[in-house]
């Protein structure tokens, strides 16, 4: 009976849904059912949330069933929106009818900027003043943040464009909070010591689009603590370490106590687990990032040493750093506390922003964020205000201040100059000679890797001095031949001769962090360019087709 009565109403529920004054009789037959069922079809994922909201005005009952703090509206948030749940706590009284509406409204918001980036950062780098409107936006940023990673998880390889800026947005925003975190646990008292939680801070700045937490980090500690107890326990079955509770802060005093202690951790770490240092590899950034490094178990001496200290701590061994020249290690105390003691440049200015935020006085790393900032071309108002900053700091440094301070002010002249866009048609005569368009995946005929043209031109604009160093008069045709840009697989973007490129005959997505930042589409054979790429080469789509119809086609015909 309960069956069909479900199955009843959910016949009368769509109706109620599509209709403003639904019959009577329809109305009655879904009111009697109890209270259970008519919740349970209301919560079925069958209606949206415009449907929840007319029913809920057909009449008292249902109205009720789904005021705004209630199961329906949770469950309509919910299904929407799953990886917000874990930002509320079930004790909690939550109106999810405004939450709803408040996360709806962020949405809308996140995608007007989103589609607003393109526009206005296509011909330069984000500056950070860019990110204004964001920092201006009302409501949680949580709900702003979920949106962007709605649009990075939109399947397909369409909406490139609105995924580049998305992660661009999302990578800053997270930057930011993480960055006053750390800055929060720096003001920490002295005796405040928590290595793992600072090295955390500085994993996630890193790796802000990854979900790390210092919560799961620490879980994962604590459970090669557990397997450290349980070898511990068949050393000395009644340790003292084996008694200690999570959280505890407790310190053994007998040497020989701690030496077992040690035995256990490096039977575990070493022979059981096989955690080891990287060798072939040492200066790959994974070895630093703690998730990474208990994820592979693999690392470097600083990284393995705050894993070792972290365990060693936990279990009442009293363990030192010590900053060794070219290497970090650990000190065992013996007993007794011790006295207190782009392929871009993303890695490097994550670096020094995170030691500026500690020492924001440091001469010599000034000068080399403004030197790095100068030579990727990026926000030259700040470079002339940490210029300032260090001619105050160190007089001294007039002559390298005032060069720097000579060419940004010229390169800020130059962008006002800068009128209007650059177009490039394939009918002027002046462009006779090229012969591949933007969107094409090309193949490199010496070196063999994989890239996509995102711009061409007519003859070698470069430099005398690149035109000499990359060795281009030896080329057949010299610097007299088009040049195009593109976007490599390996990450790097370069600037390649026609003579020098060929058609990829199988043709693949090209791995770059900047693709979304020209493209808007990966088709199987070709990229199709966005609005503001496609105005600077308005006649190359026409030509790509042809292209592919001419290259790809063919070879599927010779196949069959």
């Amino acid at each position: 009976m309960a069956a069909a009565a479900v199955d009843s109403a959910m016949e009368v529920v769509p109706a109620l849904a599509e209709e403003a004054a639904p019959d009577t009789a329809g109305l009655s037959c879904l009111v009697n059912l109890p209270g259970e069922v008519l919740e349970y079809i209301l919560c079925s994922g069958s209606l949206t949330a415009a449907d929840i909201g007319r029913v809920s005005s057909t009449c008292r009952r249902l109205r009720e069933l789904c005021q705004s703090s209630g199961k329906v509206w949770k469950e309509q948030f919910r299904v929407r929106w799953p990886s917000l749940m874990k930002h509320y706590s079930p004790t909690d009284y939550v109106n999810w009818l405004e939450e709803y509406k408040v996360r709806q409204k962020a949405g809308l918001e996140a995608r007007k900027i989103v589609a607003s980036f393109s526009k206005r950062f296509f011909s330069e780098h984000v500056p950070c003043n860019g990110f204004s409107d964001i920092e201006n936006l009302e409501g949680p940023e949580i709900f702003f943040e979920d949106e962007l990673v709605c649009i990075l998880n939109m399947e397909g390889r369409k909406a490139l464009t609105w995924k580049y800026y998305a992660k661009k947005i999302l990578y800053y925003l997270r930057q930011q909070k993480i960055l006053n975190n750390l800055k929060a646990f720096l003001q920490q008292p002295d005796d405040y010591e928590s290595y793992l939680e600072g090295a955390v801070y500085i994993d996630q700045y890193c790796n802000p689009l990854s979900d790390i937490s210092l919560k799961d980090i620490q879980a994962q500690i604590d459970s090669i603590v557990e397997l450290v107890c349980k070898t511990l326990r068949g050393i000395n079955s009644r340790h003292p370490s084996l008694a200690f509770k999570a959280g505890e802060s407790s310190m053994i005093m007998e040497i020989e106590l701690q030496s077992q202690v040690l035995d256990a951790i490096n039977y575990v770490l070493y022979d059981q687990l096989k955690f080891k240092g990287n060798r072939m590899d040492y200066y790959n950034a994974l070895n630093l990032y703690m998730h990474q490094v208990l994820i592979r178990r693999t690392g470097i001496p600083i990284s393995m040493s705050l894993l070792y200290l972290t365990i060693a701590r936990q279990l009442g061994v009293p363990l030192e750093p010590v900053n060794f020249p070219s290497h970090f290690l650990l000190r065992w105390c013996q007993g007794a506390e011790g006295e207190g003691i782009d392929q871009s440049y993303q890695l490097l200015r994550d670096s020094l922003d995170l030691y500026l935020a500690m020492y924001p006085d440091q001469v010599q790393l000034l000068l080399l964020q403004a030197r790095l900032y100068f030579h990727l071309g990026i926000w030259p108002e700040k470079v002339l205000d940490i210029l300032q900053h260090i001619q105050t700091l160190d007089p001294g440094q007039h002559g390298a201040v005032g060069y720097l301070v000579q060419h940004t002010l010229e390169h800020i002249e130059r962008k006002k100059e800068e009128v209007g866009v650059e177009v490039k048609l394939r009918s002027d005569e002046k462009h006779r000679d090229v012969c591949y368009s933007i969107g094409l995946i090309m193949k490199h005929k010496r070196y063999g890797y994989n890239c996509v043209i995102y711009g061409w031109d007519p003859t070698c604009m470069m430099g005398h001095e690149w035109i000499r160093n990359m060795n281009v008069h030896s080329l057949p045709h010299g610097h007299h031949q088009p040049f195009y840009n593109v976007l490599v697989e390996d990450g790097s973007c370069r600037y390649a001769a026609q003579e020098n490129l060929e058609y990829n005959v199988e043709p693949q997505e090209i791995s770059h962090p900047d693709v979304g930042r020209y493209f808007s589409e990966f088709t199987g054979t070709h990229y199709i360019p966005n609005a503001e790429l496609e105005v600077r080469y308005p006649e190359d789509l026409e030509f790509v087709y042809e292209t592919v119809q001419n290259i790809y086609s063919a070879k599927k015909e010779n196949i069959e």
